[in-house]
């Protein structure tokens, strides 16, 4: 008996020497790792502010309520339980508690006080982790601009997506220690070991956008969307000066707390991405081309026939009219096709090439927007026989609404480009802003062509021109309307409605703003002057009186249509 106990005594002691000595190590990390628990520490995504720093998209606290499957004892009660604070089904919930493996979220970016109620319950092998959400407080207001971005942190749209890595910065972790399995098994011993790597908060952005310009350019281009039964329409404004886009409108919206509700609305932006043929609002280009190469002068006379022939093509104004006598003024002031024809021939197809690449056609504008569109403009060598008539009066080219802007405030700006521009600035975790680099600056045409330009577009908004409806009262417009066809995708246009459009600046004499308004394939009327117009001078209007924009009271020129 004493032989035997002290043999079994040997063994009991052997074993304890292996497990206290030699496999100590082992055992003592197993050890670790059963009351240690790592949890991902989320960086705050950086905030995007307008530019009189109101919120357009924020990250507020949140909650991700998960469990283990392998520590829940009655999936079916603790599903009853948890479905009324989750707001889910007991069924979806029970089928996520029953899965394989250790973990699965039951709700993510939940309240924090929904969190609290969870971990009230008591409910062996539920868990809560922090966690943040994206939230846009504005709603709809430049959603096309802000985007939105998933559960996960991802930008998928707008500047949310452009701007992702800077936005979403890098995220930290903790590990601490917990108490045994069970109800409070993730909850941290307070003097317990705990290790912690910081999340790092994103950058913010803050933009050029002004939220008041940019809901009543929203309001006014979805109410005149609905009112003439248009595909889209689109409203840019901007400061002609530096570039800044104040606000940059799309109908139909969505609203990116809630993208899913409109999928289609939520994955583009017309303003930037949208290719059409801009009409006649890009007769400015030749006539500021030809002015500039000095082979015209505003009251150069011309004759207008009723038709023209060139490239195998007959070539219509609008209207049907006889034989006419027009200036220089008076082609663009009643947008003459046939006399803006005759403009171009003079200037032929290299030098009208220059120009529209100078005012930054075929290029994207840079304005930090995905999707930011190059539009269709062909290299030189493709052109045809037909090119240079149907360019010269803006069809078989192609542009983005933010490009035909940019052409305008060109001339606004007198002769000098100015790359548009949305993002003033970046703010660190403190809020301290770093101003962006200053946009890329141009000349495109002297200052004496831009003045002519603008004082023949001024004619544009007369009783004879095409836009009087643009007209308001007291201050000096400058503008251009555009009725294109759009093309319908096989080598014609039958059948494929209209781009109506208008683009303007004021005060005419020193311009401060440009509005511009497209509308696609319009169904109750489809000219430029009577469709878009009336929206330029509605968000114009506004826009002068938010800014405090006072008449300049000086008169405008008298033109010459005629001769």
């Amino acid at each position: 008996m004493l032989i035997l106990t002290l043999i079994v005594l040997s063994l009991i002691g052997g074993r304890l020497i292996q497990l206290q000595g030699l496999d100590r190590t082992t055992y003592a990390a197993m050890a670790e790792r059963q009351r240690l628990q790592t949890v991902a520490l989320t960086a705050p995504r950086g905030a995007i502010l307008d530019r009189q720093g109101n919120p357009l998209a924020e990250t507020v606290d949140a909650r991700d309520v998960y469990a283990d499957p392998t520590k829940v004892t009655q999936a079916a009660a603790e599903a009853s339980r948890l479905a009324p604070v989750l707001h889910l089904t007991p069924a979806e919930i029970e089928t996520r508690l029953t899965q394989p493996g250790t973990f699965a979220y039951l709700s993510r970016q939940v309240a924090p006080s929904v969190g609290s109620a969870v971990m009230a319950l008591q409910l062996p092998g539920i868990g809560v982790l922090p966690t943040t959400r994206r939230i846009y407080p504005a709603g709809s207001l430049a959603s096309n601009v802000v985007g939105f971005a998933n559960t996960d942190g991802d930008g998928l749209a707008g500047l949310e997506y452009s701007f992702q890595k800077m936005l979403a910065g890098h995220d930290g972790e903790r590990t601490f220690e917990t108490g045994l399995p069970g109800a409070d098994g993730g909850t941290p011993i307070p003097d317990g070991q705990q290790v912690l790597r910081p999340a790092q908060p994103g950058t913010g952005l803050k933009l050029t956008i002004q939220s008041d310009i940019q809901w009543k350019a929203q309001q006014a281009i979805t109410a005149q969307v609905n009112a003439v039964h248009a595909d889209s329409g689109t409203v840019v404004v901007m400061d002609p000066r530096n570039g800044q886009v104040l606000a940059l409108a799309v109908a139909p919206g969505f609203n990116p707390n809630h993208p899913a509700d409109n999928p289609r609305a939520a994955g583009q932006d017309p303003a930037i991405s949208d290719v059409y043929e801009p009409g006649s609002v890009n007769k400015v280009i030749t006539m500021s081309a030809a002015l500039q190469e000095k082979l015209v002068t505003p009251g150069s006379p011309f004759v207008v026939p009723p038709l023209i022939h060139d490239a195998g093509f007959t070539f219509r104004d609008a209207e049907f009219h006889g034989t006419e006598h027009l200036t220089l003024t008076g082609i663009l002031a009643k947008s003459s096709n046939i006399g803006t024809i005759e403009v171009a021939r003079r200037l032929g197809a290299p030098r009208l090439y220059h120009y529209l690449r100078a005012y930054g056609f075929g290029t994207p504008t840079g304005v930090g927007l995905p999707g930011d569109g190059t539009g269709l403009l062909p290299a030189l060598p493709n052109w045809t026989a037909s090119t240079l008539p149907t360019a010269a009066f803006g069809q078989g080219v192609g542009v983005t609404a933010l490009q035909v802007a940019s052409v305008y405030a060109t001339i606004a700006n007198g002769g000098i480009r100015v790359a548009p521009n949305i993002v003033a600035g970046t703010l660190n975790a403190d809020g301290k802003l770093t101003p962006a680099k200053p946009p890329v600056r141009r000349r495109v045409i002297t200052r004496q062509v831009a003045r002519q330009v603008s004082d023949m577009l001024e004619s544009v908004t007369t009783a004879e021109g095409t836009a009087p409806l643009a007209r308001i009262k007291g201050y000096r417009i400058a503008g251009k309307t555009g009725t294109a066809n759009r093309p319908n995708g096989h080598g014609g246009y039958s059948g494929s409605g209209y781009t109506a459009s208008f683009v303007g600046f004021a005060p005419a004499d020193a311009p401060k703003l440009l509005v511009e308004v497209v509308l696609q394939n319009p169904r109750r009327g489809h000219f430029g002057g009577l469709v878009a117009a009336p929206v330029f001078h509605n968000v114009m209007s506004f826009a002068l009186q938010t800014l405090r924009i006072p008449p300049t009271g000086t008169k405008p020129p008298k033109a010459k249509l005629t001769w």
